[in-house]
């Protein structure tokens, strides 16, 4: 038997499956990977919003850490929602001599703007986290919250880029999804960009979008692909998993990790 790529996300438990941990073992999964979790937070969460979230503490987190890494190791790294200061620099630490790819999805807010990152942790996300990561993965709104540096159209990616690469990381997406127009991400590594166009897409239900992407692009990493391929890859993933986005409970509903199976294999509805 053959044992897959591995990849470890560290992040917060979504209760309602559409993003956190949830998204990224559906995501790691769908593409072929083995993934394995370190919970740093857990989120009472559903399709409305999120009405509250809980730190694990900072032993618990190391200790999920030390335990995949010294067994089972990891083709790639990706981090998501950390919550506080005290856990962004423990899982900077233990991530500093790990010889792995690193996605960082520096998440700050969640789909329905709700906090989940405390105001005083985005000095420690700059200043540990940032410089070990091999993609960050910004959105707008985290840009701004990160760098400063406020987008309002396609060319304020560059800017954009530059001033988050300042920061550390090898390379840096960022996401445009939020302009006006037809949506364009921008990968640069300081002196070469990359854009990615896609399709605007009438379809309400992107919860889990941000968490999606990384995770992709995470599992193509562990897969071998450099990081542009790993890029366009996870692009065409998300792409038609935002396309096939479902209704569920009262608000947005979740990006469709199983789309590609669901095409093949249509779901009997009642």
């Amino acid at each position: 038997m053959t044992t897959p790529p591995r990849v470890l996300t560290i992040a917060g438990s979504d209760s309602g499956g559409g993003a956190g941990i949830q998204a990224d073992l559906k995501t790691m999964l769908a593409l072929g990977v083995h993934g394995m979790s370190v919970i740093a937070a857990v989120t009472a969460q559903n399709s409305l919003g999120v009405q509250g979230y809980w730190e694990l503490p900072p032993q618990a987190v190391r200790a999920q850490l030390d335990s995949v890494l010294s067994d089972i190791g990891a083709q790639a790294v990706k981090t998501g929602m950390l919550a506080s200061s005290v856990l962004v620099e423990t899982v900077a630490e233990a991530l500093t001599d790990v010889d792995a790819p690193i996605v960082v999805d520096p998440v700050g807010v969640s789909k329905h703007g709700d906090p989940l990152l405390a105001p005083e942790a985005v000095g420690a996300v700059r200043g540990a986290l940032l410089p070990l990561a091999t993609v960050v993965t910004p959105n707008l709104w985290e840009v701004e919250q990160l760098t400063g540096v406020k987008v309002e159209d396609e060319s304020g990616l560059r800017r954009a880029a530059e001033a988050v690469k300042e920061l550390g990381p090898r390379w840096v997406l960022i996401k445009g999804g939020h302009l006006p127009g037809e949506p364009v991400d921008l990968l640069f590594d300081g002196t070469t960009e990359h854009r990615f166009l896609g399709r605007r897409l009438d379809n309400m239900h992107t919860h889990g979008t941000g968490c999606t992407l990384a995770s992709a692009i995470a599992s193509h990493l562990a897969r071998g692909e450099d990081v542009v391929a790993a890029v366009g890859r996870a692009k065409e993933y998300v792409t038609g998993a935002i396309e096939h986005g479902f209704p569920l409970g009262g608000g947005i509903g979740p990006v469709d990790h199983a789309w590609e199976y669901h095409r093949a294999q249509p779901i009997a509805r009642p």
